[in-house]
């Protein structure tokens, strides 16, 4: 009988399962490992977004500038704020288009603008804000020894939205040559 008490007590021993203090610690040690993975994933999340927000803006203040870039090129009658060089820097710049056309580029508040026979244009997205816009330009004045092309060089100063309430600063500076002969 004896034999029988000791096979019954191990039986009942291996059947025994987790105490709550085991389930409570278990539960506990797993709702600490998701909530740091939770917030990790939530820090990922907010950084895509602001990635994100950074490349848009990026890339419509690239499609402006190489829109403008591309009508300069192709354009003549150079004119940096109505007086023609401006080797210290303008706030405007003017040309005709390949058509003749006159258009001026300049800042609209924070917005790059284009306008063309009178009607204005912004060229920037609003979470592009500008604040500072200068024209260089050399060579758009017609001199008889003069045979360099004129050259405008462009210098652009802002921030771009990159999500509530945060901006990233940026200078951007680029380059146009007419490509058509001046002399």
């Amino acid at each position: 009988m004896t034999q029988s008490l000791s096979t019954y007590g191990k039986r009942n021993a291996a059947r025994r399962g987790y105490t709550l203090i085991e389930l409570i610690v278990a539960v506990g040690l797993f709702a600490f490992v998701m909530m740091m993975s939770a917030s990790a994933y939530l820090i990922m999340i907010a950084l895509n977004h602001q990635a994100q927000g950074t490349t848009v803006g990026i890339n419509n203040l690239s499609f402006a500038l190489e829109t403008m870039t591309r009508d300069i090129r192709t354009g003549s009658a150079y004119s940096c704020g109505g007086a023609g060089d401006c080797p210290t820097g303008g706030a405007s710049f003017s040309f005709n288009d390949k058509e003749g056309t006159p258009v001026s580029y300049s800042l609209s508040g924070s917005s790059l603008q284009k306008v063309t026979n009178g009607v204005p244009v912004s060229l920037t997205d609003p979470s592009v804000v500008i604040t500072s816009l200068t024209f260089y330009t050399s060579g758009s004045q017609p001199v008889p020894s003069d045979y360099h092309q004129p050259r405008l060089t462009i210098i652009v100063v802002g921030s771009v939205s990159t999500g509530p309430g945060k901006t990233q600063p940026f200078t951007v500076e680029t380059g146009a040559t007419m490509r058509g002969s001046d002399i």
